[in-house]
Order: C-alpha cells, then structure tokens, then sequence
C-alpha cells in the first residue's frame, strides 16, 4: 500500500506539516508506506488552459502535457492507494501552492460530459487537512469550511472518496510579542495549543489509518 502525502504549507515543521506527519505515522500503522511531498520546494504552475488532456484522439488526453515538476507526482499518485493533502487557510482558501497543484492534478482526469466522467484509471481514498488560525466559531461563521466543499467534492467524483479534517485556532508563532497580533489572545492560544493540538494530532492519525484501512 502506497500513502502520499503533500504539503501545501510553506512551513515545513509547523502545523499543518506535523499533522501529515501523524497521518502518515497512522498510515504506516497499517503496514503502508508513506511519502511526504513539499509543494514549495517544487517549481510548477496551476493550470495553463492548453486542454491538451481533453484533445479527442491527442497524445495527452487525460494527461497533463505540462513538463515541470509536477509531472513525475501524477505518476506517483496513479500508482498511489491513499493521497493527503495538507494546507493552512489564507484568506478563506487553501494555499495558492495547493491550489495550483490540485488544478493540475484534478482537471486532467475530468470530463466534460453530463456524468462528469473520470479517466483516472481507479478508486483511491483522498482527504484533505485544513489548520485554520482562526477560532472554530469564526470558521463555522464566516463558512470557511463551505469554500472547500466543491474541490472536496471534485476529489471525490474523481478519485472515489474524500474525508476532511479540520484544525482551528492555531498557533501562528512562536511569539506572539513579536508580531502585531492584537486580534489574538496569546494565553488563551497557548492554552489551546498545549491541550487542543494533542488532540488535533491524534484525529490525523486515525484519518491515516482510515485512508489505508477503509476501501473506497
């Protein structure tokens, strides 16, 4: 069993990293082996609009044709068994990394027909991590999680599962003191941290596990 996980953070050892890194513990838990991809060590672009991979009887329908970086991943995701994808929310959004990076990996595989088609080549499980330093009130309010639901869904038509995990309230810094962050209350953040993320920690575990675990 193959588990690939990808980090849309541009932190390699904060949050949302470390929450992949309790999956794939959980992952390999079921005897998987995993693999954690940096999306910003990677050079590549979002979708460029050639539609080469909808060309009827092209050399790259159903691919991307696009040469950088993220071709070799396509390859490693088609022979995968569960993929993870990590972000933190910026402004309402995943990451524009991740985003760049789901555009290219989702499109080539859909189909413009009325069954919105799929042309990946099986079922896989997929999930999403989503660190959010706002409270979980605020993200329910503002519909943060809402603004997720068609990619979510798309990974799903496409793949053949999707689960998401939600973690809110953050911590964003070290120190608080040293940044403008009035908004944030830096004790009550530290609180959170110590007894919540423990927590957070443990539910990505359980997804890595369920990921290996459950069949799509």
């Amino acid at each position: 069993m193959k588990f690939i996980a990808f980090n849309g953070s541009p932190r390699k050892k904060w949050n949302t990293a470390t929450l992949l890194r309790h999956a794939m513990d959980g992952a390999e838990s079921e005897g998987a082996k995993t693999e954690l991809v940096n999306l910003y060590d990677l050079d590549y672009t979002g979708c460029t609009s050639c539609f080469a991979c909808k060309r009827i009887g092209g050399k790259s329908y159903g691919h991307c044709p696009v040469k950088d970086d993220l071709r070799p991943l396509f390859k490693k995701v088609e022979a995968a068994d569960a993929i993870l994808v990590g972000s933190p929310i910026y402004y309402a959004l995943a990451t524009g990394m991740t985003r760049s990076f789901l555009e290219r990996l989702m499109f080539q595989y859909s189909v413009y027909d009325p069954e919105h088609s799929t042309l990946f080549g099986k079922k896989i499980r997929t999930g999403f991590i989503y660190t959010s330093g706002a409270p979980e009130p605020m993200v329910k309010e503002i519909g943060y999680d809402k603004f997720e639901q068609p990619t979510e869904m798309a990974m799903a038509r496409i793949f053949g599962s999707c689960e998401t995990l939600w973690v809110t309230n953050t911590y964003q810094f070290d120190d608080y003191a040293k940044y403008v962050s009035t908004l944030f209350d830096p004790e009550a953040k530290k609180k959170h941290r110590e007894e919540q993320f423990p927590q957070d920690c443990k539910k990505a575990y359980e997804l890595g596990v369920r990921l290996i675990r459950a069949k799509p």
